[in-house]
């Protein structure tokens, strides 16, 4: 399967799992607003899922599947499926260690995460409760790392990227069937999304499994300490722990900017850490369907084309990925900065969200906007280093960056309050990515083919005539006034968005540029 099929299956699922987490976002915010207790409930959700991002996608795959596919190209699929239970066998044991100290702790990571939420004790008090709930989620989701980075790097991408929209489906039940419930019966009903969390989680690790056993690679996991000694015992095993330290500490840097921000927001205006999930919410759509698509696809090719030292196939795919980054990223930013509005009034107005919340979440979109082109580019870039096992340099550039973003918070917070650290954030990641993008070349690792020049300026002009489109539909439509024509508002978004995938398209066919060959390459 080529990289585009293949990035196109990943990207195509990414987008029914999205369009599922927005129908559950939009649910959530009809239900429940912009209040003291769905802050709780994000606060809460969020610290799972800080620690779901160490031990799952973040340290431990960054670490795990370039290790994973050497082993295979350099040994086979036998001594690699030993490498796999050794694996799931220590990651068990952390993980039940952990989720036991995580219950215990709660009420210390509450107040870690949002001290601001004890502006409200009920709001505090609820977080408490419902981060002991959902923290086994993280155990559920680090396995289900564990078994994505096994099936992609056996090139099976569909039910990686499909598992996601079961956690999505569990939520929106919960919603909708589960609150009603428990407020019939006197209980909370923001509580009915910690258990659809649960439920996801579950249902997210039970479908890994006949993908698996079609392979013959279902982990055999021991549970005595005899078992994880032999494990961490073998050279594979302690180098993959070897790589995990610095990708730790580079995952950590990113929770610790997500903490620091939902600290400040915490102790913002009421609702403030909401409307940065829902922009968030919006924000995933392009780097999931982009970023995480391109580099799940990347991460195991990288790493065969440098066990086999083949430096011209892996500057190639780097080259391939940042052009679909540029060509895609691009206008998707320009439609955040000049079109925000009516997509969160389309996407979001209904219920308990109010006209405030779409004007407090648009600033919030706008200022994630201003540096998409970056969090999708770190997604490819970052993989570049890591398939080379060095993920070293990514750290220090992120611990600096992080710094960075601090201090931008310190400038902009004070006049743009939340909006302020979703734009610290996106500027952030510009700086990021660039950084990562010099590191590469400097090196050799990646040689740009000489016609970026003209591709550069073919995506930008065509960028700039779907912004003054963008400007002008923004504008010609009442977009909040529509709020009970919900129908005739979607439709109109409809029309909008897919006369601007008309006119971006149709710019870079007339500038020259020849889609149907990049995509070939």
């Amino acid at each position: 399967m080529s990289l585009f099929k293949s990035a196109s299956t990943v990207s195509l699922l990414t987008l029914v799992s999205r369009i599922t987490g927005l129908v559950r976002e939009l649910l959530i915010a009809s239900t429940f607003g912009a209040s003291a207790m769905t802050d709780a409930f994000n606060v809460a959700f969020r610290i799972p899922n800080l620690f779901r991002r160490l031990f799952a996608e973040g340290a431990f795959s960054q670490a795990f599947v370039p290790v994973l596919a050497a082993n295979k190209a350099q040994h086979g699929e036998a001594e690699t499926k030993l490498l796999i239970d050794r694996i799931a066998t220590l990651l068990t044991w952390a993980l039940l260690l952990t989720c036991v100290a995580g219950v215990a702790g709660a009420p210390f990571l509450v107040y870690a995460m949002a001290s601001g939420l004890k502006q409200d004790p009920r709001g505090f008090e609820a977080a408490v409760f419902m981060t002991r709930w959902m923290f086994p989620y993280i155990g559920f989701m680090s396995l289900v790392a564990l078994s994505s980075g096994v099936l992609n790097t056996w090139r099976r991408f569909a039910v990686p990227a499909a598992t996601p929209v079961l956690l999505n489906v569990a939520m929106i039940a919960a919603a909708w069937l589960g609150a009603p419930w428990f407020k019939a019966h006197g209980i909370e009903p923001v509580y009915a999304l910690a258990v659809g969390v649960i439920a996801g989680g579950v249902l997210q690790l039970a479908v890994q499994v006949p993908a698996l056993l079609q392979l013959g690679l279902l982990p055999k996991i021991r549970f005595n300490w005899a078992a994880a000694h032999e494990a961490w015992a073998q050279p594979a095993t302690k180098n993959v722990a070897k790589l995990m330290v610095p990708a730790l500490l580079g995952v950590s840097v990113a929770q610790i900017s997500l903490l620091i921000n939902t600290q400040i927001a915490s102790h913002l205006t009421p609702g403030s850490v909401s409307w940065l999930t829902y922009a968030d919410r919006l924000m995933e759509f392009p780097t999931a369907m982009l970023g995480v698509a391109i580099g799940v696809v990347l991460m195991p090719q990288l790493a065969a084309a440098k066990a086999a030292n083949d430096p011209e196939k892996y500057s190639n795919m780097l080259d391939w990925g940042l052009r679909i980054v540029v060509l895609l990223a691009v206008p998707c930013a320009v439609a955040l900065l000049t079109f925000a509005q009516p997509l969160v009034a389309t996407l979001y107005h209904y219920g308990a969200f109010t006209e405030r919340d779409v004007a407090q979440t648009t600033t919030a979109l706008m200022g994630y906007g201003a540096g998409l082109v970056g969090l999708v580019a770190i997604k490819v870039l970052a993989p570049g280093f890591y398939a080379s096992q060095d993920i070293k340099t990514p750290v220090r550039i992120a611990i600096v960056v992080l710094i960075i973003t601090q201090l931008m918070n310190y400038a902009f917070v004070p006049y743009l309050q939340h909006a302020g650290l979703a734009l610290a954030i996106g500027i952030g990641a510009l700086i990021n990515a660039l950084w990562l993008l010099i590191g590469l070349v400097k090196r050799g690792s990646y040689k740009p083919t000489p016609d970026w020049g003209v591709f550069a300026l073919q995506v930008l002009a065509a960028s700039a005539l779907l912004a003054v489109f963008l400007l002008w539909a923004a504008s010609a439509v009442s977009w909040v006034g529509l709020k009970n024509a919900y129908l005739q508002r979607i439709g109109l978004l409809v029309a909008v968005l897919g006369a601007s995938g008309v006119i971006y398209f149709a710019a870079l066919w007339v500038s020259g540029l020849k889609l149907r060959q990049l995509v070939r390459r």
